[in-house]
Parts: structure tokens; sequence; C-alpha cells
């Protein structure tokens, strides 16, 4: 079993981040499709094994944070890589716009509820850091309000890794020429239309704004304890590719094991 590299695409604390500047062709980083598709259907079975330990084991807990843009590739990524684990070790969320009860508590309040216990593995698709990028950009609260959150989030992710929960957040990263070709994709197939809202070219007006709001999330919430990944997401192929190398990866740092039988089995026949 060889080490995968966990620093290619990972964000370093304090740096600054303009991503604008960031890569977001896949093929930068890997020139050989067929190699990275069948490197990718081991991973992904590799990690089936390891969820199913993390489960039996019950002890560890994983965090899996997914952002984009729209058409990013977030629900694509949380099919294709979990689609072989056991759905009883592994939640999937969707944060949407607050309900009014949600709305009634503080921002972390609905995120809180839906973290992993233990041998489980949570994936968030969008998640809290919605309220320092959509809210900043619709100027939805006051910028005293979304610049406090970044500290806030920071102490409520070191709050969770102190009590066992690993965390991993993955910025899939496309520009905005691909997003055009996804978003028109969506309108030309009628299998796929039910994905695409008028909502989405208002958004894409705000390109610059959303860049700005995220380079500055990701900045200022990029810490030892809960890393950000930027991932070149212009080529399906190698977004799975590089998510699938971090999480098993760190699956394999994590190392969950089988527990040991209460008792002696050598020797009991089933008759």
């Amino acid at each position: 079993m060889n080490d995968l590299d966990l620093t290619t695409h990972r964000l370093q604390p304090g740096q600054p981040v303009n991503l604008s500047e960031i890569e977001t062709d896949g093929k930068a980083f890997h020139d050989d499709r067929d190699a990275a598709e069948e490197e990718f259907e081991a991973l992904v079975e590799e990690l089936a094994e390891w969820q199913r330990r993390l489960y039996a084991e019950g002890r560890q807990k994983l965090l899996v944070v997914l952002q984009a843009m729209d058409a990013g590739g977030k629900d694509s990524t949380i099919r294709h890589i979990f689609g072989r684990t056991n759905p009883q070790g592994v939640q999937v969320h969707s944060f949407k716009v607050p309900t009014a009860q949600e709305l009634a508590h503080d921002f972390l309040w609905r995120i809180h509820q839906r973290v992993p216990g233990k041998g489980m593995i949570g994936v968030f698709n969008r998640s809290h850091y919605e309220d320092v990028v959509v809210v900043r950009v619709d100027r939805l609260v006051p910028e005293s309000v979304w610049r406090a959150r970044y500290e806030q989030i920071n102490q409520f992710e070191r709050l969770l890794a102190d009590t066992g929960t690993t965390i991993l957040k993955f910025y899939l990263h496309i520009s905005k020429k691909e997003q055009r070709k996804q978003f028109q994709e969506r309108i030309d197939d009628p299998s796929k239309q039910w994905k695409f809202s008028f909502d989405d070219l208002e958004k894409r007006k705000q390109w610059d704004g959303y860049m700005a709001a995220y380079s500055e999330a990701l900045a200022r919430c990029t810490t030892g304890a809960a890393p950000w990944y930027v991932i070149p997401g212009d080529q399906k192929w190698y977004r799975l590719l590089a998510v699938a190398r971090v999480l098993v990866g760190t699956l394999r740092q994590m190392n969950p094991a089988y527990p040991a039988p209460e008792r002696d089995l050598s020797g009991v026949v089933v008759e």
C-alpha cells in the first residue's frame, strides 16, 4: 500500500487565498485520464472497506464538507465516491435556505445537529460556510455579523476536532467557462432540466463577488484541525480522484479496526 500525498491541494493556515490564481484544470496535475480512472476505482473500493471498519469500530468520526459554485460537482462527487459504502454508516446532509425555525437560532444550531456520531461519516453538501458566503454576497446580514463568524466557525470546528471528529473540507473549484458549459448541458438535456434554475443565472452574474467571499472564507478558516482543499474541478475524472486520494489517505491515518469478539470464538460451531 503506497502512501498518498495529502498536501497537493491543501491550503496552509495563515496564507492568503485568491481563487482566481488557483488552477481549475485537473490536467495540470494528471495527464492520463485512463490511469486516473483506474486508480479511482481502486480507491473507492478501499474507501468502502475503511468505512466498514470505521462503523464496526464505533469510536472515530469523520466529517466531509463540500462547497462549490453552482454546477461545481458536489452531488456527483458524493454519488461516485460514497456509492459503494454502507448507507448505515454514511449520512449526507444538504443544507438549503434556512427555515424559520433555524433562523430563530444561531447560524451553527442546525449544523451542530448534523455532525457525525461515533463510527459515522458525515457528508455536508453545502454547510455553515454559506453563512459567510451567500449572506455576504447577497447582503443578507451586516458585515459586522458575517465577519465575526469566521472565528466562530474556527472555534466550532476546533470543538469538533477536540472531541474526536476528523474534518476534511473540499472546495470544488471550477472555472466560469466550465460552469457555463454545465448550465448549458442542463438546459439541453431533458433529464437534467430539473436541476436548472433561472436563479442560477442571477448567481452567475455575481461570480466575482462569490470568488472574493470564498477566497476570504478559505483563508480565514483553514486551520491545522480543519484544513481546506481546493480541488481542480473542470475535469470530473480528476476531481473525483483528488477527493478520493485525500479521503482514503486520511482514513489510512485514522486506521479504524474491526473490534475483537467479546469472547473467544475458536471452536464455536453453529449446529
